[in-house]
């Protein structure tokens, strides 16, 4: 098989040089020189001369073209290095280089549809606390209790959004509008949004943002990160009428959006992970309400979008986020 590729391979250059010969043999006998010995002994040289050159290139390719005549059963029988000249020496890179890349890609894939696969089992699986709640609810004579059924929709309209953002997420460039955006408009609107959160809870919000501080970044996704630190912040504050005080801070170069709760705080254990897919940490492990996902997905659209996030943390003090644009 390997022979076989190797002639069709070289079959132009066989025809080539015998071209050559019979051009040169014309030469020699339109000039007076018809030595018919002579002819057959410069024939013989000439084919002898270029077989002995195409079995050495032969015997240098044999290795390669053996190995690219079977066909492969594993992606790693790529990783093979048979060749033995300069030019097949260069394939063989390109294609270790090739299998490095798709290596890369498929690892990149198998991660992002193992995160998407238990995000999403666990989101269904706390999915389901609301909607038994709302079948209790249903199935309970007298009047039915709207506030608590308004409490669940909102736990429900909170999941779903969180799962859309995570399927957005892959094609994030695609979604993504940047603009000029007054600070205030975008808080207040979140707050708003999250109104009967802090009124159930008990916790206080206050803003303290000059209404002229303007930024630049996509208001949408912005809105669902303000969204997830100012829900995380009432979610673990245990304690009734706290405060959650948002304030911007303007600098030459950037500007800074706090938001400061008065909750149980993070462990110091727990504050550098807080960021990492599915990481509930000892709070989560509080409330069992907790994906994981939350301040992992705000993470990622804050990068994405060239915001800088950080988060400070005392137990039993509260928890700082600082966002800078």
């Amino acid at each position: 098989m390997g022979l076989k590729l190797f002639i069709k391979e070289h079959f132009s250059f066989i025809i080539f040089e015998l071209i050559i010969v019979i051009f040169i043999l014309s030469l020699y006998w339109l000039d007076g020189f018809r030595n018919v010995d002579t002819a057959i002994y410069s024939i013989t040289i000439s084919i002898v001369l270029m077989t002995s050159f195409l079995g050495v290139r032969y015997y240098l390719r044999q290795s390669y073209l053996k190995k690219i005549t079977h066909l492969p059963t594993t992606m790693e029988d790529a990783l093979q290095k048979n060749a033995k000249t300069i030019e097949y020496m260069q394939t063989e890179q390109y294609l270790h280089e090739l299998y490095r890349v798709y290596q890369h890609e498929v690892q990149t894939l198998y991660a992002i549809q193992n995160r998407q696969e238990k995000f999403l089992n666990q989101w269904i699986h706390q999915m389901k606390t609301p909607i038994s709640v709302l079948e209790l609810l249903l199935q309970e004579e007298g009047n039915l209790d709207k506030k608590s059924v308004q409490e669940e929709v909102d736990r429900l309209k909170k999941g779903l959004e969180m799962v859309l953002m995570n399927a957005r997420l892959e094609k994030f460039e695609e979604d993504m509008q940047v603009e000029q955006v007054k600070l205030k408009e975008i808080v207040s609107a979140t707050i708003n949004e999250n109104k009967r959160l802090f009124i159930t809870n008990r916790v206080f919000p206050e803003m303290q943002i000059d209404e002229t501080i303007t930024i630049t970044t996509d208001s949408k996704w912005l809105k669902f990160v303000i969204g997830q630190f100012i829900t995380n912040a009432v979610k673990y504050t245990f304690e009734q009428n706290k405060r959650i005080i948002v304030s911007a801070i303007k600098n030459e170069s950037n500007v800074q959006l706090l938001i400061k709760d008065e909750g149980i705080g993070i462990p110091k254990s727990d504050l550098i992970r807080v960021t990492k897919p599915f990481f509930t940490g000892e709070n989560g492990r509080k409330t069992g309400e907790s994906t994981g996902m939350g301040l992992y997905l705000a993470n990622e659209i804050c990068e994405k979008l060239g915001h800088k996030l950080e988060i400070d943390s005392e137990v039993g003090v509260g928890t700082t986020i600082t966002l800078t644009f």
